[in-house]
C-alpha cells in the first residue's frame, strides 16, 4: 500500500523508484511492444517523433504536488487538455532530461534550478504521432512562473496523495480502431485529467507501488 499519508516516504520512493537512465523510447523496446503502444502505433501515418515532458513534483512542506498545466483554448491540437510541459526532443538537447527542462522554461517559465532529476517513466506513444518520455522532477517550491500564453492558459498543483489514492482512477473503455482498452481519468476539482497524462500518473502508480 503506498504510504500517501507520508511525505518524507514518499519522496523516498520517487528518488529511490524510478529508474535513473531514460528508457529506450523506439520500435525495439519492451515499451514499445505493451499492448496499448502496439495497437497505437498501427493508426499513426509515420514514424513517431521523441518527445519529452516534464513531471514536476513539488516538494512543498504540507506534501508533495504535481505541477499540470492546462494548454490553450486555441490551440489545434489538445486544445483545454491538462497536460506536462513539453515538446519534442531537440538535436541540440542532450537528452529526454534537457529537453524536458527546455521545454518547461519555454512554455512556463519553470527554471531549471529549481529541479532536480527523480528518474524516468516508461515512453508513451500518443496518438499525435510522438514518443513521449516522461521525466520525473523533484521541484523546490520557491518558483516562480510566467506562461506562454500562446500554449498555455494557466496552471494548478494536485496533491500527489490524490493522483496515488486508487479511489480517484475511473477507469473506462476507449475505442481504437475496432479494438477496446482501458484508459483512466483522474478527476480533481474542476479539473478532469486524462488521456496520456492521466496514463503517465498511472505509471508512477505503478512505479511507486
Amino acid at each position: 500500500m503506498l504510504p500517501i499519508d507520508n511525505p518524507a516516504e514518499l519522496r523516498r520512493l520517487i528518488q529511490q523508484r524510478p529508474l535513473h537512465t531514460p528508457p529506450l523510447a523506439d520500435a525495439d523496446s519492451a515499451s514499445a511492444q505493451s499492448p496499448v503502444n502496439t495497437l497505437v502505433r498501427r493508426y499513426l501515418p509515420a514514424d513517431p517523433i521523441a518527445a519529452a515532458v516534464l513531471v514536476p513534483i513539488v516538494d512543498r512542506p504540507e506534501g508533495l504536488t504535481v505541477l499540470l498545466t492546462q494548454r490553450a483554448s486555441h490551440l489545434r491540437h489538445h486544445a483545454g487538455q491538462i497536460s506536462f510541459p513539453g515538446g519534442r526532443i531537440e538535436a541540440t538537447d542532450e537528452g529526454p532530461f534537457q529537453a524536458a527542462l527546455r521545454e518547461a522554461e519555454e512554455e512556463i517559465g519553470l527554471s531549471r534550478d529549481h529541479v532536480r532529476l527523480a528518474g524516468y517513466l516508461a515512453p508513451q506513444l500518443v496518438v499525435s504521432g510522438y514518443w513521449v518520455t516522461p521525466v520525473v522532477g523533484l521541484v523546490a517550491p520557491s518558483f516562480a512562473l510566467t506562461l506562454d500564453s500562446r500554449e498555455v492558459e494557466s496552471t494548478f498543483e494536485v496533491p500527489l496523495e490524490h493522483v496515488l489514492d486508487r479511489n480517484n482512477h475511473h477507469p473506462r473503455e476507449r475505442a481504437l480502431g475496432t479494438t477496446n482498452v482501458r484508459v483512466y481519468e483522474i478527476p480533481f476539482g474542476p479539473y478532469n485529467i486524462w488521456g496520456a497524462t492521466a496514463a503517465m500518473l498511472m505509471e508512477l502508480y505503478r512505479v511507486l507501488g
